[in-house]
């Protein structure tokens, strides 16, 4: 009982995606090469990213509570992303893609889903850099913590995709403690 209270407080306990380090000097920021995966995902169209987020999540909890061809039930996953594509000008709607991963014993088969708004999303090997933070997240922390990761990798003179970028939460809403964050902005590849 004592090791499920500490996992709910202090850990995910969750299945995540397989990645390995990329070496770097830098102390602020990580460099991550994500495996090929696949993710369950859903686009919201919007202004409000706290609003899409949630409107995402909760279209992607009921595809995993078996809102699926299978009905099957399938695990949480962590993290649950979300892909910021911002709209062209100021006023414009942005592109929230919301997804969660895929477990391992899903991977080779998984469940269609059943609601239209949910897809499957092959995600291919992408390499990010990763700035984390604690605390609760929202818009303006995920926005906060985004610049100052731009920054760093300016300051280091990284190349990277300036259009879009992911955030990234490994927790429950109930855990208080030691909570997990993360703002991603994928590689430049070498052109």
């Amino acid at each position: 009982m004592l090791k499920t209270i500490q996992q709910a407080l202090f850990s995910s306990g969750l299945q995540e995606p397989k990645w390995k380090p990329i070496e770097t000097t830098a102390q602020d920021y990580e460099i991550r090469e994500y495996e090929q995966t696949k993710w369950a995902s859903t686009a919201v169209s919007g202004m409000q990213y706290d609003a899409a987020l949630n409107t995402g999540f909760m279209r992607l909890f009921r595809y995993i509570q078996g809102n699926n061809e299978k009905k099957a039930k399938i695990e949480m996953t962590a993290p649950v992303t979300c892909l910021v594509d911002p709209g062209a000008g100021p006023f414009c709607e942005t592109t929230f893609t919301t997804s969660f991963y895929v477990p391992e014993e899903h991977q080779a088969d998984t469940p269609k889903p059943s609601d239209p708004d949910v897809f499957i999303e092959d995600r291919k090997t992408l390499t990010v850099f990763v700035r984390t933070y604690g605390g609760f997240s929202n818009e303006q922390k995920s926005r906060e913590e985004l610049l100052q990761l731009i920054e760093s990798l300016r300051r280091d003179g990284q190349q990277f995709v300036e259009e879009q970028y992911y955030t990234a939460g490994y927790d429950s809403p109930f855990k208080m403690l030691n909570r997990h964050n993360e703002v991603w902005l994928l590689k430049k590849s070498a052109a």
